[in-house]
């Protein structure tokens, strides 16, 4: 048992030194960010519907652009979006072959997280840089009442803050991950 935090904590930060170079800043005009993962070799960025077109956040002439992990800025490209589930894609524009350091995040199954599992957020809340935040998972998907707005489509997660917070398709966060993540 005495080694056990000290492994966990070990784990925690390998996991976040392996997912920072995934982790993009999303910008749309001067109206706002938010956090992207990157999630294919070409390129690919999924990050939230609302940060890319949320009530006054995103008009025909906003650019967006993505900063990378090394602070590069390009553009990017909105390829697809759903508001229901508050999830889009972009595409970095130029990106086949011109970014060597961006290494994309293998997507996992929120649907195996149980409770008593440990989780961590990444991302850049408010524009600080690859921020992480961990936490237990108390409870996830049918095992969970309703909530407003998510229905049984969230994941509830104790933060060590003491602050009883819910990961749902609502929260503007990076990337969610498991402490058994690969």
């Amino acid at each position: 048992m005495t080694t056990l935090i000290p492994q966990l904590n070990a784990d925690l930060s390998e996991l976040a030194d392996r997912v920072r170079n995934s982790l993009v800043q999303v910008t749309v005009g001067r109206r706002g960010s938010g956090s992207g993962v990157v999630f294919s070799d070409d390129g690919l960025v999924i990050t939230n519907s609302h940060v890319v077109s949320g009530k006054g956040r995103r008009s025909s002439g906003d650019r967006l652009q993505v900063t990378l992990p090394d602070g590069a800025v390009v553009a990017g490209e909105l390829l697809a979006k759903d508001e229901e589930s508050d999830v889009a894609v972009l595409k970095i524009e130029g990106a086949e072959g011109n970014l060597p350091e961006l290494h994309p995040i293998e997507l996992g199954d929120s649907r195996s997280l149980r409770a008593g599992q440990w989780v961590m957020s990444m991302g850049h809340p408010w524009g600080v840089a690859a921020v992480a935040a961990g936490g237990i998972v108390i409870g996830a998907g049918p095992d969970l009442p309703e909530a407003p707005g998510a229905g049984r489509d969230w994941i509830a997660v104790d933060w060590p803050s003491a602050l009883a917070i819910q990961v749902d398709r609502w929260s503007t966060t990076g990337a969610a991950l498991s402490a058994s993540a690969p």
